[in-house]
């Protein structure tokens, strides 16, 4: 309510805090590929995996069209229909 008073939170809109299990899982999803989390780890509860699976994909439009369009520049002959060498 004193947010809201204050302007900083729309009135009839409150935020609540972030739950332990999404600070967790995207702080691992940022130093870590998950499977290397996987490979590392024997069991890990399903909704943690969920978690971390989701964190780890990019949030912006702008990553999203990088990592889509990810070109290592080497050609691949099959590709292009080149013979291979």
């Amino acid at each position: 309510a004193a947010a809201a008073a204050l302007g900083l939170l729309p009135l009839g809109k409150t935020q609540s805090p972030e739950s332990l299990l999404d600070i967790a899982a995207r702080r691992v999803a940022e130093k870590w590929p998950f499977q290397r989390v996987e490979e590392r780890f024997e069991r890990i509860p399903e909704p943690v995996q969920r978690r971390i699976v989701y964190w780890s994909f990019p949030r912006s439009e702008r990553e999203i069209c990088m990592y889509s369009s990810f070109n290592t520049g080497a050609e691949d002959p099959a590709a292009t229909g080149g013979a291979a060498v």
